[in-house]
């Protein structure tokens, strides 16, 4: 007879047994009993009887007795990557990005700044390998997240969630800096979404798509709204109700920066109602932009316009637009004059680009003609620059149309904005720019955090998604903004420097606090340089 014992890895309880062997003729082989006889202490090894086995008052093993060991439960120490993760953590708590998901999602918002970590570091990867990264990463929820409760997580966010976290975004927000607004397509390959449609493809996808709209802050650099809508809906659509929304959630004086595809007389009217601001570019096919253009062409590219470091001339024209306002609950309409400013320019590196790109198209139309080789697609640009007959004796002739290609041509390398906001030339250049930071967005969107195509199958699921690209989006987004403001893009792509600190090792063990492992120069330096305090052993 002797004492065994044996570990429960479930429950962690050490049991001993008390075994008796015996040889069984039959089947020629040991044989051995247990019988239960407590619990090991784990402070005093002493074995603690259970469930009566003692009598009254004492203890038959109550003696620490020699026993025979069984498997010995370890403490659990793992080693983590945690650099770029400590980076992202101290981003969040820096721009109140934790504190708004705490206090509109406390149940889950360590879930949801784990996945936008993942999204960040492990660009381009489907959220089924988060299981891998788990085990090599230090994160803020700490466990795995298995793809079908990430499908769970996503469908449990509400519109009411994300409507609250949107307003307390707001709070945060500059109210005297212009917004940039702009949207893109997302194609999808799901046909049970409502709000896949065909439409304008931005990726020239044959796939249904939806459309998805994003508002950026100028001074902070941050997306703080978004919004997505059916694929078949035009930009030009969007404007009344992004101002009804941003209305509702409690937004301040707004000012908003926008491409052409934006513009129409009904939203310029729009935004002059609302008293807000705008910056937004403009065709020069307009019939007032190019009025004013005809009468101004000769002054433009004069040397007081020319800003050197754009390597582009600038000059700006008052003139009057033609405000019209239905009012329906009097049955009239409103028209006035309200004064806008029309900047025209003229970008000499543009110009030689869209002149020769011009020139190459109207060659290979006319080769087109020529060969009896032509496209269905290209026949209104036929009919627009070239006369085409067909004789018996001479067959096909084709000859220009100079003076519609002369003037195709004047009007190469301009382009105009408008504006209710009196500025020079350039600084609506500059702000207009800005509208870049959107571009390169949707570029992280789709490519870093893997949305060029939709596989959600249900629009709860795709709903909940979006979100936690969006708060990926954020982060992202602050981290461009801190790299340009530090300069650190002539060192490191951003794929570079978050390489560079995710090599940073931490050490977890239940009984010892977090301990650090090395840390190299050049990281202490991208740390101080991005306004983050570098992790030290005692975090």
């Amino acid at each position: 007879m002797g004492i065994v014992t044996q570990t429960d890895k479930r429950s962690g309880i050490t049991y001993a047994y008390e075994t008796t062997y015996r040889w069984d003729k039959e089947k020629k082989q040991s044989r051995a009993k247990r019988i239960c006889v407590g619990k090991v202490d784990p402070q005093t090894g002493k074995i603690v009887p259970t469930r009566g086995r003692a009598k009254k008052g004492e203890s038959k093993f109550s003696e620490q007795l020699p026993v025979k060991r069984g498997p010995k439960p370890f403490a659990a120490t793992r080693h983590l990557y945690y650099g770029a993760t400590y980076l992202l953590e101290a981003f969040a708590d820096q721009i109140g990005l934790t504190t708004d998901l705490k206090a509109c999602f406390p149940d889950i918002y360590t879930k949801l700044l784990s996945v936008a970590f993942y999204l960040i570091l492990e660009d381009n990867n489907p959220l089924y390998r988060f299981e891998k990264w788990n085990l090599t990463h230090r994160h803020p929820y700490g466990k795995d997240i298995a793809s079908p409760r990430s499908s769970e997580l996503f469908a449990a966010i509400t519109d009411d969630q994300i409507a609250n976290f949107l307003r307390l975004q707001a709070k945060r927000r500059v109210e005297e800096e212009y917004w940039a607004y702009d949207s893109t397509s997302i194609s999808s390959y799901s046909e049970s979404l409502l709000q896949a449609q065909w439409g304008k493809n931005k990726e020239n996808d044959k796939l249904p798509q939806i459309n998805l709209l994003l508002v950026f802050g100028e001074k902070s650099g941050l997306p703080f709204y978004y919004r997505k809508l059916a694929g078949n809906i035009p930009d030009s659509k969007t404007v009344k109700h992004l101002l009804e929304d941003l209305d509702i959630l409690g937004f301040g004086k707004t000012k908003f920066v926008m491409d052409r595809g934006f513009y129409s007389e009904a939203n310029i009217n729009g935004l002059y109602k609302d008293h807000v601001k705008f910056l937004v570019g403009a065709k020069l096919s307009l019939s007032f932009i190019k009025k004013n253009l005809d009468r101004v062409y000769d002054d433009i590219r004069m040397f007081n316009n020319y800003d050197e470091g754009l390597s582009t001339y600038g000059y700006t024209v008052t003139a009057d637009w033609d405000y019209t306002q239905d009012r329906p609950y009097k049955g009239d309409t409103i028209k006035d004059k309200r004064r806008i400013y029309i900047h025209y320019y003229y970008s000499i590196e543009r110009g030689a680009d869209e002149e020769q790109a011009f020139d190459k198209k109207i060659a290979t139309l006319h080769r087109e003609l020529l060969s009896g080789n032509t496209v269905e697609a290209h026949a209104t640009a036929y009919s627009k620059y070239f006369v085409v007959k067909e004789t018996p004796r001479r067959g096909r002739q084709v000859t220009f149309k100079d003076d519609v290609i002369k003037a195709a041509r004047m009007n190469i390398g301009y382009f105009a904005l408008i504006t209710n906001e009196k500025m020079d030339a350039f600084t609506a250049l500059h702000l207009y720019r800005m509208k870049d930071v959107v571009e390169k967005a949707f570029g992280n969107l789709k490519d870093r955090l893997n949305m060029r195509r939709l596989l959600a199958k249900s629009e709860k699921n795709l709903d909940g998604k979006i979100f936690n690209e969006f708060i990926a989006l954020i982060l992202i987004s602050h981290l461009d903004h801190k790299m340009k403001e530090a300069n650190l893009y002539k060192m490191y792509t951003m794929q570079q420097l978050l390489d560079t600190l995710d090599v940073i090792e931490c050490f977890e063990d239940k009984s010892h606090a977090l301990r650090l492992g090395e840390l190299l120069n050049k990281q202490v330096a991208i740390y101080e340089a991005l306004g983050v305090a570098p992790p030290t052993s005692s975090c």
